[in-house]
Order: C-alpha cells, then sequence, then structure tokens
C-alpha cells in the first residue's frame, strides 16, 4: 500500500465505537487509508511523509451543526465588535472608535450588545448617545441573539422609520411613551427595513463574498472544526461557497441551509426562489440539501412561543405566550413541500410551544412517509416533558447550542421574562440521549462570541459557566460524559448533517479529518475543558492550521 501521510505517536480517540483508541494514522488521496493499533501496530506500506507527534492527543474533525460562518467572517474582516457582557459605555465607546474611520454617510454595522441591555437601550437618550458615538452616521447594532437591532436616527430616515411607520408582522417598533418617536430598538422583523437600506448599499463581488465565507472558515479551523452547517445561506453565500471549492479552496465539508423565511437578515431570495439555485450551487465540499425556517424568536424579547405564559408587562399583559411566524397548517405544508424534493429541515424553536408544533408537523409528513428527511430542531431550550421522547420517537435531531444556554447574560435576561424555576429548566440533555435523541453541537456563532468547541463541551459536562463569570450550575442532572459531549461534536454531528460516509470519525476510507490537542481531554480537569486548544488542523489530509 502507498501511504501519503503516516500520522505516528500519538494518542488517538478515533471516535470509532469498533476501534475507539489508536497510535498512528495512514492518509492516502485525502482519505484513511489505515488505522494502527491501540498498542503500536501501525499501517504498513511505502510511506511519503511521516508526521511524529510525540504522544499528542488527537481527535476526529469537529463538527458545527449550527453557525453564519460567512456573517462571522465579515464581521471579522470589517464590522464593529463589542462582546454581549460589555457595558453600554463600553458599547458606544467601541462605535465612536470605530465610526472615526469611516466616511460621513459610512454605515456603522456590528455588535452584539447584551440582551440585558433592551430596557436600557429602549429610550430616546439612548439613541442620541449612539447617534453620538457615530458622529451623524446610519448605524445598526445587533443583540446577542442576532434578532433584535439597536440602529441610530440616521438608520431609522434611511429605511423610512419615524412615529408613523407601523409595526411590521412579526415585529416591533419601540417607542417613546410620550412622543410615540422610535427608540431605536427594533425586534425581530422590525429590523428588516434597516437591513434592507444597509443592503441597498452593499457594493460586493462574487470574491468579495468568497472572502467572508473562507474568513469564517480560516477561524473555524483555529478550533478545529472541519464541517459545519450553516443556519440560514443566502444565494450570494451559497455562490461564494461554490466559487471557493471551484478553486481549490474549500477546506471544510459545509452543509447549506437555504431560508424559507426571512424575520431577521433580510435575505433575498428566500423559499422556493432561493431552492431553484440548489444544483448550480453544489460542489464536491458543499451540500445545499436543508432549508431554514424561523418559527419563533427568542425568549429575551418575549417573541419565543411557549406553552406557558410569560412573566407579566405593560406591553404583553399577564396572559402573554409569544407567537410563532406560522401557523400550524402552514408549517405543515412547508414540511410536505420540502420533504418531496428531498430537502431536510432546521427549525428555530426557542420556546416549548413551537418545538411541539414542530414535532406534530414531522409526526404527519412521517407518517406520510417522509422516512429519510433529516430534520433539526434548532436550539430547542425548552421542551416540554412529554415531547422529550417524541424526539426520538420522530427521529429528530436536538440542535444544541451551548455556549448560548449556560449561565451568562442570555439565561439572565430570560429570567425578566420568564418564572426563574421555568427559566432554568434549560436544555433536557441527558433525557434527550436516555430516549435515544441524536445531540448535535453547534455554536450559533456569531451569536456566540466564539465557535470554540471546547467551552460547548466544558458547559455540557458542567453545567456551569466556563469563565466562572456567572455563578451557578444549570439543572445539573442533565449533564453529559466527556465522551457523550465529544461525540455530540463529532460522529454524532456527522450523521445530523447527513455527512457520516464522509466524515466524523477516523474510520477507512473516510476523509483524513482530525485535530492535534494541547493536552488529553480525558485526564483534563472538566472544569478546565474549555482552555484546550487545537494546535493543528488537518482537512483530508492537509494541514489547515497550526498554532504559533
Amino acid at each position: 500500500m502507498s501511504i501519503d501521510l503516516l500520522i505516528r505517536n500519538a494518542r488517538i480517540w478515533t471516535g470509532d465505537p469498533a476501534r475507539p483508541w489508536a497510535t498512528s494514522l495512514a492518509v492516502t488521496g485525502g482519505r484513511v487509508a489505515g488505522v494502527g493499533t491501540e498498542d503500536g501496530t501501525e499501517p504498513e506500506g511505502d510511506v511519503a511523509t511521516v508526521v511524529d507527534l510525540d504522544g499528542a492527543f488527537v481527535v476526529p474533525g469537529l463538527h458545527d451543526v449550527h453557525n453564519h460562518h460567512a456573517v462571522a467572517g465579515r464581521t471579522d474582516l470589517f464590522e464593529c465588535r463589542f462582546l454581549p457582557t460589555d457595558s453600554l459605555e463600553a458599547a458606544l465607546d467601541a462605535v465612536a472608535a470605530y465610526a472615526r474611520d469611516l466616511p460621513p454617510d459610512g454605515w456603522v454595522v456590528g455588535g452584539n450588545w447584551g440582551s440585558n441591555l433592551l430596557d436600557r437601550l429602549s429610550t430616546l437618550e439612548a439613541r442620541e448617545a449612539l447617534d453620538a458615538a457615530a458622529g451623524g452616521r446610519p448605524a445598526m447594532l445587533r443583540d446577542d441573539s442576532n434578532h433584535n437591532r439597536w440602529v441610530s436616527s440616521e438608520a431609522l430616515r434611511l429605511a423610512g422609520i419615524d412615529a408613523g411607520t407601523p409595526d411590521p408582522a412579526g415585529g416591533q417598533i419601540h417607542r417613546d411613551p410620550a412622543t410615540g418617536e422610535p427608540t431605536g430598538v427594533l425586534i425581530e422583523a422590525g429590523g428588516l427595513l434597516v437591513e434592507k437600506a444597509l443592503a441597498a448599499t452593499a457594493t460586493g463581488s462574487l470574491e468579495d463574498d468568497a472572502r467572508c465565507s473562507e474568513r469564517g472558515i480560516e477561524i473555524l479551523h483555529t478550533h478545529g472544526i472541519t464541517a459545519f452547517q450553516d443556519a440560514a445561506t443566502s444565494l450570494q453565500v451559497l455562490r461564494a461557497l461554490k466559487h471557493l471549492d471551484d478553486t481549490g479552496r474549500l477546506k471544510a465539508w459545509v452543509v447549506s441551509s437555504m431560508p424559507v423565511n426571512d424575520v431577521i437578515f433580510g435575505s433575498d431570495p428566500v423559499g422556493e426562489e432561493l431552492f431553484a439555485h440548489r444544483e448550480e450551487v453544489r460542489s464536491p465540499h458543499h451540500f445545499p440539501d436543508s432549508v431554514k425556517i424561523f418559527l419563533d424568536g427568542v425568549p429575551t424579547s418575549r417573541t419565543a412561543a411557549f406553552l406557558e405564559p410569560y412573566l407579566p408587562d405593560d406591553l404583553h399583559g399577564e396572559c402573554w405566550r409569544g407567537g410563532t411566524t406560522m401557523p400550524a397548517e402552514d408549517l405543515l405544508d412547508v414540511l410536505r413541500r420540502t420533504a418531496a424534493q428531498g430537502l431536510s429541515a432546521k427549525i428555530h424553536c426557542t420556546g416549548d410551544a413551537s418545538v411541539r408544533m414542530t414535532l406534530d408537523a414531522i409526526a404527519t409528513v412521517r407518517a406520510e412517509g417522509h422516512t429519510d428527511v433529516r430534520y433539526h430542531i434548532a436550539h430547542g431550550q425548552y421542551v416540554h416533558e412529554d415531547d422529550v421522547p417524541r424526539l426520538a420517537e420522530l427521529d429528530v435531531v436536538a440542535d444544541l447550542s451551548p455556549t448560548l444556554w449556560f449561565p451568562g447574560v442570555i439565561l439572565d435576561a430570560i429570567k425578566k421574562c420568564v418564572p426563574a424555576e421555568r427559566a432554568e429548566r434549560m436544555h433536557p440533555n441527558r433525557w434527550l440521549l436516555e430516549h435515544g435523541t441524536v445531540l448535535a453541537g453547534g455554536s450559533d456563532w456569531p451569536v456566540s462570541v466564539t465557535p470554540d468547541v471546547w467551552l460547548g463541551i466544558q458547559g455540557l459536562v458542567t453545567r456551569e459557566d466556563p469563565s466562572g463569570e456567572f455563578p451557578g450550575t444549570l439543572w445539573p442532572e442533565q449533564a453529559l460524559t466527556l465522551e457523550e459531549a465529544l461525540t455530540v461534536y463529532t460522529s454524532a454531528s456527522a450523521r445530523a448533517m447527513g455527512l457520516s460516509e464522509h466524515t466524523g470519525s477516523l474510520e477507512l476510507g473516510k476523509s483524513a479529518d482530525f485535530v492535534v490537542l494541547d493536552r488529553d481531554p480525558f485526564r483534563t480537569d472538566p472544569h478546565e475543558l474549555a482552555t484546550i486548544t487545537a494546535q493543528q488542523t488537518w482537512f483530508a489530509g492537509e494541514l489547515v492550521h497550526r498554532r504559533h
């Protein structure tokens, strides 16, 4: 056997239950050609290149089933950035520093402000402070869910939003109670007019879009991620991914989720008009085989759909449960139509009522014979106990975003809207796993600050904030073991994305995607897992990241 690359002298967790441990790995043509034994026996053949890892720990390439990689790449390259944990003053300082380098009509775009600032931003005084920081320029800043916007007076003007503008369907324009003037806070679809005003100024080319996508993937590589599902892929990004693969620059397995509807990004086209481009943008490493449905919003803005009411407030009253973006019969119609085209679906549900509506629709579609279509409940923080076994029964994937739900600013903001005892019963991961549900790991980056898998793994294992900044343990009975958490980000995610034949474990014939870690996670204190780093990332036998 001719071997292009032999990895030796390593401790390898293969992710293959039949032979979970090895010390060497042979690669030919970008695929695994041989796996050594745990006791040191190596694959035999004529070896072109040998890499001795001196005992380093190796895992399969890590996966992220839910991110917005091109948005993150654009943010890194071009936008104003600050943290959800930053104060309002710190955010305004970041805006002022960014605006100094812009022309007078340049847009300040970025984020992410913390959900816990929502009430403070919903004032004319806060809008005036943003106007000053932006130097009178149009500014649009996203929150930590990416569902809501805080914008300046000039952005409101360009979008045509004033005191007489009605709330759009599926959204809200926060207003000053005395004057009716918009405060600059736009909830859900309330931000679409500003997104469209911004999009009208875009002058980028296909190569510009490709560079944003490529930059996002470069950052993913630094965290050991070699496969991912983009959770709301526009036509521009679909074409950028195809362009990257055509030019030999797509160094990851990518599944795209094409929006059926869009209440937050302002993408155009969506739905069937977008699906028509599916085969045009397909390539060896890019699979446009999924759709994205936004079924509800987020608990922090009371737009998630719950079975039980939110806490009372002046705007919504005492019996507000949120709502869905479409009635149950429309959701069923969408799932039927997309299943008939062989399209899987990722369905954004953050409240237990939207989860139940989704499961009911999937049950009907399954009963009608669509048994091979993959369905993801995205986020699904809140699942009613009666519905927990239904995910496994219906072969529905739980798309987890651990970095968004362990103790932090988002949970604190949810507790302002939902009774604490309900707010804390978030992500019943142990129950789901015991019933046989596929748990798949996602980041929702750049909604999360980083796509770092090890933050998510530590959160899954400890149910605590890895940074230590926010105290408490969130429903500790739902914790996973380290091996279970690693599986969430490798073979389980590959299965969820339909990529099991290509990746997810280090087995014969699969892509040689693997990560060299700085230490053995099985010999690491669970409260230190988040400090693990990817020293090297390999995709199809090619070194795509080396930590310096």
